[in-house]
């Protein structure tokens, strides 16, 4: 408390935290900026002299952002007054891109989030190049059931003539993803999603480009549309777990 009689920061963030302890929770984590490292044993120190266990409380500190337009940055100064909001970021390139920009960054490691590239439909923009493979696979299999083309259920597919190389890349990535998403939920690491993501649209992408899909042989074309109808699905249950749209044409 200050002289004056007015509580510190400190006091409230203290009265923030039991409250949150109060209401049941077994395990916070803040959000903090890396700036304020120094004040992570203060509030541990705090929360174990009323009662409750530090080790609950998990603190994850962010790097800066780097706000650039066309590759130069953005003049910003607290002190003057002048800085761009997340509202006016969110605002000006959308909300898909916005989430994905600062998802495909450790929060460690300082962010370069360039607005002009995040607002292109181009392979630069990753939210764009991720969401485009998934509207490619629906246009495909939109096709092929134009041509009455019939995929099995998952678990009758016959995936024995996928043999070549990029197919089997696919499959592993697909087999690997409950992996990696336990893996980043439990080390608290979203951005080893979005790199996943862009990883497999990039395999999907080189496929597309490299290999027809309705074939001369009917056990060919099916196993291929089921291979990517399972991109599809990944790359569908990614975009959700980010918050991003998934959209089926572009």
């Amino acid at each position: 408390v200050r002289g004056d009689g007015r509580e510190t920061y400190f006091a409230s963030d203290i009265a923030y935290h039991m409250d949150k302890f109060s209401r049941g929770f077994d395990e916070v984590i803040d959000i903090w900026g890396s700036d304020h490292h120094g004040y992570v044993p203060r509030m541990k120190a705090a929360l174990d002299t009323v009662g409750r266990d530090s080790k609950a409380l998990h603190i994850l500190m962010v790097q800066f952002v780097n706000l650039l337009r066309d590759g130069e940055q953005v003049s910003m100064s607290t002190r003057a007054g002048q800085f761009v909001t997340l509202a006016e970021v969110r605002k000006e390139v959308g909300v898909d891109a916005t989430r994905f920009m600062f998802l495909s960054r450790n929060c460690d490691q300082t962010l370069d989030f360039d607005l002009e590239v995040a607002k292109r439909q181009t392979a630069d923009n990753p939210v764009f190049y991720v969401q485009y493979a998934g509207a490619r696979i629906c246009s495909v299999l939109a096709g092929a059931k134009a041509e009455g083309v019939t995929l099995p259920a998952v678990k009758d597919a016959d995936l024995s003539p996928l043999t070549n190389d990029e197919e089997m890349e696919i499959l592993r990535l697909i087999n690997f993803y409950p992996d990696m998403i336990e893996d980043a939920a439990l080390k608290r690491e979203p951005h080893k999603l979005a790199y996943y993501l862009q990883e497999l649209a990039a395999k999907f992408h080189q496929y597309y480009n490299k290999y027809r899909f309705l074939t001369d042989e009917q056990r060919v074309t099916v196993a291929r549309l089921c291979l990517i109808d399972g991109v599809r699905r990944v790359l569908k249950n990614g975009l959700t777990l980010m918050g991003i749209s998934v959209p089926e044409k572009m």
